[in-house]
């Protein structure tokens, strides 16, 4: 079998597929005014089938994991469709997806029901009126809510998901909270830098602060570094025994961070993307049709790792084609 590999020695088991780029929150790092149609790209969200097929021929190039993200993913009438074929008809060994969350206490038993194996909920803040400001939606409750649902239903790989912004959510007070949270409840928490794409420019200038805040935070109350699995990705996980969940750090802005690098990206509309902020973007819907194009499919995606680059060089404020994160998952 072929695997995906780089120029620099790096594999990618791992793709992050998104499935429709529309969302019904209003986050001010990502859709501050909501989803507002493309008009400049009339092509329609990948379907069925297409699905089926992309996931088919990454399957077979090594992929043992999909993450399904948007915009938000469940907005999709076919949503527990397209997760129930990915689990029956490919040989992916994990089929994840990230949410907003919207609805959870309702959609909990659903998602597990649909074989799903790990899910990630973006919550920014356990403060409901700081969640309510970020995301235009007071669902903070809902959301908790769900999530006790899901572990009394014994689904326990649960990751949290919290943009840092600096003077909202980035105090000790912030980092208590989420501190407490875990210590009775397994789940994986994760503080994501926040990163400039080409439309957040002035708010990422007014919000972004570095990570290192929160290591301290974690150095200082006896965590401790854990290592990590060939799926995990670049994230810094800290482990303490006298908690049930786990703490996280993503740091897109560090040294090194792209090292470890093991993802490949596929916008809504079928575009394959070799960095989230890649200059370069190359569609591979053409190959989706027919069910007789998988080596073919295979063929232009393996072609396409010797563009791969070393960096994303969001240091430099080089953005990409990401114009905001619902155009690839974020």
């Amino acid at each position: 079998m072929k695997h995906l590999e780089d120029n620099f020695g790096r594999k990618f088991p791992y793709i992050r597929m998104s499935i429709t780029e529309v969302c019904n929150f209003k986050c001010g790092y990502c859709l501050p005014n909501g989803y507002l149609v493309d008009k400049s790209d009339n092509r329609k969200f990948l379907n069925i089938d297409e699905i089926r097929r992309l996931a088919k021929g990454f399957s077979e190039l090594g992929v043992q994991k999909i993450r399904l993200t948007g915009g938000e993913p469940t907005v999709r009438k076919d949503f527990f469709e397209i997760v129930k074929i990915l689990k029956n008809e490919t040989s992916l060994k994990k089929i994840v997806i990230t949410t907003n969350g919207y609805h959870l206490d309702q959609k909990a038993k659903l998602l597990v029901d649909s074989g799903l194996d790990g899910i990630n909920i973006s919550i920014d803040s356990l403060d409901r009126e700081k969640f309510k400001n970020i995301t235009k939606h007071d669902r903070l409750l809902e959301i908790l809510r769900g999530i006790e649902i899901l572990q009394s239903l014994n689904f326990d790989n649960i990751k949290i998901n919290a943009v840092l912004l600096n003077g909202v959510n980035s105090s000790k007070k912030d980092f208590d909270a989420w501190s407490e949270y875990i210590k009775i409840n397994k789940v994986n928490f994760r503080y994501i830098e926040l990163m400039q794409t080409g439309d957040n420019l002035d708010y990422f200038n007014r919000y972004h602060v570095s990570s290192k805040i929160f290591k301290s935070y974690l150095n200082n109350n006896n965590w401790i570094y854990q290592t990590h699995g060939l799926d995990a990705g670049p994230s810094l996980n800290y482990i303490n025994p006298e908690y049930k969940g786990k703490f996280g750090i993503i740091a897109p802005y560090s040294k090194d961070f792209c090292k470890s690098c093991n993802r490949l990206r596929i916008t809504s509309k079928g575009d394959l993307r070799l960095c989230l902020f890649g200059n370069t973007g190359i569609s591979i819907r053409h190959l989706l049709q027919r069910d007789d194009q998988t080596e073919e499919l295979k063929d232009l995606i393996l072609g396409q790792m010797k563009f791969k680059k070393e960096s994303h060089y969001l240091e430099l404020g080089e953005t990409g084609l990401t114009k905001n994160l619902s155009k690839t998952g974020g």
